[in-house]
């Protein structure tokens, strides 16, 4: 298996990534069991490009029940150094109403009983990592550059909250959220950005606004209808800015 530039983790409306070619499909199989599908790895700009399906091609695993080590660590056994996670988010800050793209900068964890370390087995090396910055800085900078190449508009920054759903929150539980500095809410970004650190993976995020959070902006009841009608119209500039990311990996 040859190197990876980039994998990349798809969230809630994004199953796949249509600009890759020559796809070939992996079923990987590892220490923490198997992840939530096949890896597809495929050429984007003529660079190997992995992507997996978070929630399975069929979205039917639901976020406390992702298994968040196998997948990274099949990631990792195909090649894969660096991961982009695409999160489907909810916006809670006026910069981050429904169709924004963002690339946060930091993250409070709300959820519970997931399994959030490498060291969860009898016997496993017990890690202290730093993550006073969860998302790693220079992927950061290259994901905003490529977005800049090609125009796609991207937040700088921003505090993810990671709740524990599948249920949306309440508008207590969103205030609380404002109080504590958090721009976005999702369901997904935590274990993962941990368990990237663990792992020695290079690990950014986009999130992908796909409605306001209950008690912001204009929000009424939130459907499934609206958040995919929102992820599939801000993602329309993704295909174009994964493959500018892709070349400047690329060139180092």
């Amino acid at each position: 298996m040859g190197n990876i530039e980039l994998a990349v983790i798809g969230g809630t409306g994004v199953y796949r990534l249509a600009a890759l070619d020559d796809v070939q499909s992996h079923d990987v199989q590892t220490r923490y069991g198997a992840p939530s599908g096949p890896v597809r790895v495929g050429l984007l700009d003529g660079q190997r490009v992995a992507f997996l399906a978070r929630h399975g091609e069929g979205h039917s695993i639901p976020p406390h029940k992702v298994n968040y080590r196998a997948n990274l660590a099949a990631l990792k056994q195909l090649g894969a150094t660096r991961v982009l996670a695409l999160n489907t988010v909810g916006g809670i800050t006026d910069d981050f109403g429904p169709c924004v793209l963002a690339c946060p900068d930091q993250l409070i964890d709300y959820t519970w009983g997931r399994i959030s370390t490498l060291c969860e087995e009898e016997g496993s090396e017990v890690l202290h990592v730093d993550f006073g910055h969860p998302y790693t800085p220079s992927l950061r900078a290259q994901v905003l550059a490529a977005a800049r190449a090609r125009g796609v508009a991207v937040h700088d920054g921003g505090c993810y909250g990671a709740t524990q759903g599948p249920r949306l929150e309440t508008i207590a539980e969103i205030a609380r959220m404002r109080r504590d500095g958090c721009d976005l809410v999702g369901m997904t970004g935590m274990p993962e950005a941990g368990l990237a650190r663990e792992l020695g993976l290079e690990y950014a995020c986009l999130a992908i606004v796909a409605n306001w959070a209950a008690g912001c902006g204009d929000a009424a009841e939130i459907t499934m209808e609206e958040v995919l009608d929102n992820v599939a119209a801000a993602s329309a500039g993704l295909p174009e800015l994964v493959g500018a990311l892709v070349g400047g990996l690329a060139r180092g």
